[in-house]
């Protein structure tokens, strides 16, 4: 079979390569999926390049733990553990296998029946590859939302961002989305009230406050976001620069002593509300692609310097 295999850390076009393997036998635990299709994410970006260095500690000290990456999927099982009894040969399933493995670069993968649910009929391949991961993000972020709140959503033309705008705009809520104008038309499609481009303004010195931050990004201080917050306003974390997000975790659980303003880093339960998701709200996710599997190496490091617009989407 076909997978993108890494066996040191480096660029991901010098250190990932497609490869011919063996077809992995399921376990009697496993299903065998074969996958029809699968994402980039972050945990890809920083696991082949082994940065920041905490990758390396979660991932291999000296080289790769798992030499094929990806996180998220669609496909179609193919043949069933002997202790398998939630899923069957033929079921359409999808899910982000994060919590137990990592592996979707690849035409097959033998993996927990666990991590992957059944895919709902009328959603594309491309569309549940695109959102398990950065749709939980998002919902499980926004499940305090309310009706007509002020709301920003930071690294708005990505994955999550393009997620969150959808669920904000069901509770009617005004939103800006902060990222690179090179996005901006696309985010005004979104529905988008009000765009920032963080490279000429930093939203947290504009004067303006929010009841919810919505942050894919994380660059900046604790007091920093405080600043952007009405009194009773949430800011959310779903990940970023791990010292920022350090400093925000030490000053979230502070501040709730002494103040109604949250600072919160959501710490996402894989595949948890994903029929929830679905039937409230229709989600529609926005897919850069879908490209070929040959292209990941290219992929990986676009995706890495934020020039991906929605959710970058491969096809096997």
């Amino acid at each position: 079979m076909k997978a993108l295999v890494f066996n040191k850390y480096g660029k991901p076009e010098e250190v990932l390569q497609v490869k011919e393997i063996d077809k992995p036998k399921p376990k009697e635990n496993e299903v065998l999926v074969n996958v029809k299709s699968t994402s980039i994410n972050d945990y890809d970006w920083g696991m082949v390049r082994g940065r920041p260095k905490l990758y390396q500690l979660l991932f291999g000290l000296f080289r790769p733990k798992y030499t094929i990456p990806g996180m998220e999927l669609s496909g179609i099982v193919e043949e069933v553990g002997s202790k398998v009894t939630e899923l069957k040969f033929g079921d359409h399933v999808y899910g982000d296998i994060s919590e137990v493995c990592f592996g979707t670069f690849a035409e097959y993968i033998a993996i927990d029946a666990k991590a992957i649910v059944t895919k709902p009929a009328g959603l594309s391949f491309e569309q549940a590859a695109a959102l398990p991961h950065a749709g939980l993000l998002a919902y499980q972020a926004l499940k305090e939302i309310k009706e007509h709140q002020k709301v920003l959503i930071n690294g708005a033309g990505g994955g999550v961002g393009t997620i969150a705008i959808q669920i904000a705009k069901h509770y009617n809520c005004e939103v800006t989305g902060v990222d690179t104008s090179a996005k901006f038309d696309m985010m005004r499609t979104q529905g988008f009230d009000h765009v920032i481009d963080y490279q000429q303004s930093d939203f947290t010195k504009t004067g303006e406050k929010y009841d919810v931050i919505l942050d894919c990004k994380s660059k900046k201080s604790a007091f920093a976001y405080l600043k952007a917050l009405k009194p009773n306003g949430t800011y959310v974390t779903v990940g970023g620069d791990l010292t920022n997000l350090i400093g925000l975790l030490f000053w979230g659980k502070l501040l709730s002593i002494f103040s109604k303003k949250k600072l919160q880093i959501l710490a996402l339960k894989p595949n948890e509300g994903l029929d929830e998701l679905n039937k409230l709200f229709n989600i529609k996710c926005q897919i850069d692609g879908p490209y070929k599997p040959e292209e990941i190496p290219r992929l990986i490091q676009y995706f890495g310097e934020g020039k991906h617009k929605g959710k970058v989407v491969v096809n096997f």
